[in-house]
């Protein structure tokens, strides 16, 4: 379902705000142009319809030969370890600013401890991880000693990769990586102005060398002239993302004649035109190279999805659900205790499991579990939808419910549970739709409709929480 009006209106108000005085100098286009770019896109999407293969609700392509961490990625059981914040490279496109080494950190949590980074990948159940800066290699002795850890403790298919420019990678460097067991090395050659010198370096010693680069759009016919040498370089998979303008890179973005996108957050449009045209160049030459076109989108919703399923399990109770995007959803009946206490004594007449209710008399509501609901009459109550996501944090805010996760007697951190927004009040027709249609189906419905009106509205803030959107970014 195409966005309404009033949420494009309302990310537009968040980009300006987000950019305030700045945003005017922003190349955003006409209606017009924006449906020129659409089919632009839409023609390259149509021409590699029988060769690519499209995931993660078709933001991701192609999904044929992903790299194995990719593939971690995408199943949402990757961890990504951020060694140092400190980097040696000064990249444009950079998003945020890069000085300080600080402490081996991933969810806002940190870890000065290698043996309490592997607990916690444990009791998380994490497939993967990853190694990210700031630049692993300027703590090179730090970052060789939690990937050693990881692999004496962790399953032997559980994969590990490195992401580096490469400028500071030696010789002894790869021998002890490759000694150490890491199975991916990732380069940004696009930090070292596309030079190939360090991952030549690496030959077969690490058993996957992927580059992973921003789609940069100037750099497309350079990079065209480069697959085939990546090929004979040994690189198994070319990673290429979208550029995204932040509050720290907006002075040297500003400086290239990018055109702009509103969205979560604001992206460039000519980046994604860049992957794709990359992506069908490779089909069309048969060039043996596995393109991953990893859009703002894909990252924005799945990997905040990954994050919310794995904490809300840890604070959803028995009577509640996750959603498929990760929400904790509550199903409220509101009414009389008399009438609310009649509906509890008909799930115990029908041997329901007692924990799939509760009942609060001081607030007049019922918390129920979906699967109760043919037992539900809705004669004398009203129907209430109330969503909540699950964060880590160092510790906790006193403002909100949380549990405490203790790795070991040095190093514990907090979950907590938030609400999302406003509670949401269904009409009987609504809320009979929505839980048939929604939670008993566990879909989304095709019929709510792709105009503005309403209605459509209204199931747009619903299906905001319980689905995740599908396609590529929306031109606007």
């Amino acid at each position: 379902m195409a966005l309404s009006k009033k949420r494009r209106q309302h990310w537009i108000a968040a980009n300006q705000q987000e950019y305030s005085q700045n945003y005017s100098s922003l190349h955003f286009l006409s209606a017009d142009k924006y449906a020129q770019a659409h089919q632009s896109r839409q023609n390259i999407l149509d021409s590699l319809a029988s060769d690519v293969a499209t995931g993660c609700c078709e933001t991701k392509l192609d999904m044929n030969n992903l790299s194995p961490g990719c593939r971690i990625c995408a199943d949402g059981d990757w961890s990504c370890l951020f060694i140092n914040g400190r980097c040696n490279c000064d990249c444009f496109y950079c998003p945020t600013s890069q000085q300080e080494i600080g402490q081996p950190t991933t969810n806002s949590i940190e870890f000065r401890h290698a043996e309490d980074y592997v607990l916690y990948l444990q009791r998380f159940g994490f497939r993967g991880a990853s190694f990210s800066g700031g630049e692993p290699l300027l703590t090179f002795d730090r970052t060789l000693h939690f990937l050693k850890t990881i692999k004496a403790h962790m399953p032997s298919d559980f994969h590990t990769w490195l992401y580096t420019n490469g400028s500071l990678l030696t010789d002894q460097m790869v021998d002890q990586l490759a000694a150490a067991g890491l199975d991916e090395i990732r380069f940004d050659i696009g930090a070292t102005n596309y030079q190939l010198t360090a991952l030549k370096r690496v030959g077969n010693a690490i058993p996957v060398v992927t580059v992973e680069i921003p789609a940069v759009p100037e750099e497309t016919e350079r990079l065209k002239e480069l697959l085939p040498q990546l090929v004979d370089s040994g690189v198994r998979h070319l990673n290429l993302h979208q550029l995204r303008l932040t509050p720290y890179n907006y002075p040297r973005l500003i400086q290239h004649d990018y055109r702009y996108l509103h969205g979560e957050r604001v992206t460039v449009l000519d980046s994604e035109l860049a992957a794709l045209e990359l992506l069908e160049f490779v089909h069309r030459n048969d060039i043996g190279l596995p393109i991953n076109y990893c859009s703002f989108v894909y990252k924005h919703r799945f990997q905040a999805q990954a994050a919310r399923l794995r904490n809300g399990h840890f604070m959803a109770k028995s009577y509640e659900g996750l959603t498929e995007n990760g929400y904790i959803r509550t199903l409220i009946l509101a009414g009389e205790v008399s009438r609310l206490q009649q509906l509890c004594r008909r799930f115990s007449e029908n041997n329901c499991d007692p924990t799939l209710w509760s009942l609060v008399e001081s607030r007049g509501r019922l918390h129920v579990h979906p699967c109760l609901w043919p037992l539900v009459e809705l004669d004398g109550v009203e129907v209430i939808v109330d969503y909540a996501f699950a964060r880590q944090l160092p510790q906790m805010t006193y403002r909100n419910p949380f549990t405490r996760i203790e790795l070991s007697s040095r190093q514990e951190f907090v979950i907590e549970r938030s609400r999302a927004g406003r509670e949401i009040v269904f009409t009987a027709e609504q809320a009979e739709f929505f839980v048939r249609n929604v939670l008993l189906a566990n879909r989304a419905p095709k019929d709510l409709g792709d105009d503005a009106s309403t209605v459509d509205e209204f199931w747009e803030d619903v299906l905001a929480y319980e689905t995740i959107p599908h396609g590529l970014q929306e031109y606007y």
